[in-house]
């Protein structure tokens, strides 16, 4: 099968979306299928092709939003460089920039389109109106996702009952949705291919003492990621016991606000900003950590999660649907409601090391079905279908005109 995935975010920028499409082009290319993806170029003035890769970046213009760049809708001089590649199928995962390429190429040629809805936008929206029009703002997103989704594409994915429920009950959506959550190339993060010796190169740098207690935080340093609610958390814990300290990895808008917030906390010494990591190297912090945490109720499903599991390292994630499939409570995890369940786990584990053990061993179980052959495998089915479905489609209409030009 040929597969054009279409996304505004791949690497090298690093994000949840990005290492998802990155991931997915790998696994089908394992499966024997040919994958090209198009997306954004850092560059604002030319686009740019990888033949050997099959990679092509359209210009871009940066937004303002991380590292987010706005893509021309429909550039004509790419057209036929696209249409040369006879895709069978193509795979948006953004509704906007890139993906109106995709919704307007797929309408051209006839190609069917199949989509992943990665991100809450009503969650984000803050970021434009910074806290003005939020309803109206919101309801014109609520109005373009269903319009893109619903009226373009002919397969919708998402990763987790809770984006199912917010389609078919806020939404209305009324065309097919497949809920297939995101698969990670979890070998990378287990325990037998990480280099000890990095590890432990890796604590002595953060300055990490045999005895102490590492809670791993690993994401966007923003205000919907609720970043604060483990620093202010954190307080409490260092009082319990100062060998507690709070690792965040990755980097944001408010990191500096965060950075203040533990110095006024008088936390300079217990939280540890450590800035955005290579890609290659994240797993090195998983297992240079005791516990990963997570308050953040904005998640489609949570990635970061998975790869702390696969990792051997217990989640412990608020109580949110985007974690339910996957974090199973006094099993392979915790779920906490507030700051007081959280800081009980976090002592719990921190006074019961056989504890942390029988946890990850059910992690990594957990882990290990969501990799990312499993993942494409799924996508595969999902591709399968529409091409099927566009084929009736096509077949009935030929017909009618048949019919009614006698034959």
């Amino acid at each position: 099968m040929r597969i054009g995935l279409f996304t505004d975010t791949y690497p090298p920028f690093i994000n949840g979306v990005s290492t998802s499409v990155a991931m997915l082009k790998r696994a089908l290319e394992q499966q024997g299928h040919t994958v090209y993806v198009v997306t954004v170029s850092n560059n604002a003035l030319k686009h740019e092709y990888d033949e050997k890769e099959r990679i092509l970046k359209v210009a871009g213009i940066p937004i303002g939003i991380y590292d987010y760049r706005l893509s021309s809708i429909y550039p004509v001089t790419l057209i036929n460089k696209m249409k040369k590649w006879n895709l069978d199928v193509i795979h948006s995962h953004t509704e906007f920039g890139v993906g109106i390429l995709a919704r307007l190429f797929a309408k051209q040629f006839n190609i069917p389109l199949v989509h992943t809805y990665h991100t809450l936008y009503e969650d984000y929206t803050h970021y434009i109106t910074h806290g003005y029009f939020e309803k109206s703002s919101k309801k014109i997103v609520e109005y373009l996702t269903k319009f893109y989704c619903d009226k373009t594409a002919n397969e919708l994915i998402v990763p987790t009952n809770k984006i199912y429920s917010l389609f078919k009950e806020k939404y209305n959506f009324t065309k097919n949705i497949h809920i297939i959550p995101t698969g990670i190339e979890v070998d990378r993060f287990f325990e037998e291919n990480i280099n000890k010796k990095e590890v432990e190169m890796l604590k002595k740098k953060l300055g990490f003492k045999k005895n102490e207690f590492v809670i791993l935080f690993v994401g966007r340093l923003a205000q919907e990621k609720n970043v604060e609610f483990l620093i202010e958390a954190q307080k409490k814990l260092v009082e319990y016991d100062d060998h507690i300290k709070l690792l965040i990895v990755g980097d944001g808008p408010d990191k500096q606000k965060y950075e203040q917030l533990a110095e006024n906390l008088g936390l300079k010494e217990n939280v540890i900003f450590n800035g955005k990591a290579a890609w290659q190297e994240i797993p090195i912090y998983y297992h240079a950590s005791n516990v990963f945490a997570t308050a953040s109720t904005t998640e489609t499903q949570g990635l970061t999660v998975i790869e702390a599991m696969a990792a051997g390292i217990p989640p412990l994630c608020i109580d949110d649907e985007s974690f339910r499939g996957t974090v199973t409570d006094e099993l392979n995890g915790r779920v906490f409601k507030n700051q007081e369940e959280y800081v009980n786990q976090v002592t719990e584990f921190y006074e019961n090391k056989k504890m942390i053990d029988t946890y990850s061993k059910q992690a990594r179980v957990q882990a290990e079905h969501c990799s990312s052959r499993s993942y494409a495998l799924s996508v595969l089915e999902v591709y399968q279908r529409a091409l099927k479905e566009k084929k009736e489609k096509t077949g009935l209409f030929t017909k009618i005109a048949n019919f009614f030009k006698g034959e």
